[in-house]
């Protein structure tokens, strides 16, 4: 009987404290129909014009971006965000038309942030795309990013900066790629060409950029000679000499194609040098005309 009345007494005592709780405050004994819905799960997507302090990555996830201002020290610089059709079922495959797209409107893009072309200076352009979850969230976005490098030959590292890259090379800057000595390898050609200023003796020079054309990356000799026409025809217009068959004559040609990788996402772009294989100069030749370059006899 003790026990059943302690029960009973219990019983009442919480049905006194819920009725009490209902009472006070609002609250009625529901505890989901006060509460605001969440708001829907949006795309992500990046912002142009700043910068991020870690490596370049391919694939970008929400979680590791974490954008800043361009002022600190930083190792990428964000120069335009693009966008994939919305219908696109999954990010487009390395290689694909899509992706080749999307890069040659980041190179259009990135030239016009520096204020020339992006290959004249020590950087390197790169694409990164949203990660499979931000995909399947719906977002469509490309991210093209410049980063600024040590050297454009092949020992680069990337170089931690500070301050933005907008408008770097719209007139005279230290990323411009200018005179250069050559350092021979194990045949007669070029193996690498270190920087050096244009009022010191050197053998080299960068004179531009020869756009190659939409074919397979060059993988045997006879692949080569159109790079060396190309780069020729640049070669001519920065000196100011004609593009004939005396200009072989004149200079060799160092080119710098972009790695296979690179040309297999749409990069296109072979940087051209003239080579003074006989002689060195102490100035530099653009548009110092036949008396400059001249026809070489022996």
């Amino acid at each position: 009987m003790r026990r059943a009345m302690t029960t009973l007494f219990a019983t009442a005592v919480t049905a006194v404290l819920l009725v009490g709780c209902a009472g006070s405050g609002g609250l009625d004994g529901d505890l989901t129909d006060d509460w605001a819905a969440p708001p829907p799960a949006t795309a992500f997507t990046p912002a142009v014009g700043m910068c991020q302090a870690a490596d370049f990555v391919e694939v970008v996830t929400l979680a590791a971006y974490q954008p800043m201002d361009c002022a600190g020290p930083h190792r990428v610089e964000t120069v335009h965000v693009g966008t994939f059709p919305a219908q696109r079922a999954a990010a487009p495959a390395n290689g694909s038309v899509e992706l080749r797209g999307a890069f040659t409107d980041c190179d259009t893009r990135a030239s016009a942030y520096v204020g020339d072309d992006w290959r004249a200076g020590r950087l390197r352009l790169s694409v990164a795309l949203p990660s499979g979850p931000g995909w399947a969230a719906g977002s469509r976005w490309y991210r093209c990013d410049l980063t600024e490098l040590t050297t454009v030959e092949a020992a680069a590292t990337v170089v931690v900066r500070s301050g933005s890259l907008r408008d770097a090379l719209k007139g005279a800057s230290g990323l411009r790629l200018g005179c250069q000595q050559t350092r021979a390898g194990a045949g007669r050609g070029v193996q690498t060409l270190v920087p050096v200023e244009c009022g010191g003796r050197h053998d080299a020079e960068f004179v531009g950029v020869w756009r190659a054309p939409d074919k397979p990356y060059p993988a045997k000799d006879a692949d080569w000679p159109p790079l060396y026409t190309g780069c020729r025809s640049i070669l001519g217009r920065y000196v100011g000499v004609p593009d004939d068959s005396d200009l072989r004559f004149r200079s060799g040609v160092v080119v710098r194609p972009p790695g296979a990788g690179r040309w297999r996402v749409g990069d296109r772009g072979v940087r051209c040098y003239l080579w003074l294989s006989d002689r060195t100069v102490s100035a530099s030749l653009k548009g110092a005309g036949p008396a400059g370059l001249p026809v070489r006899t022996k």
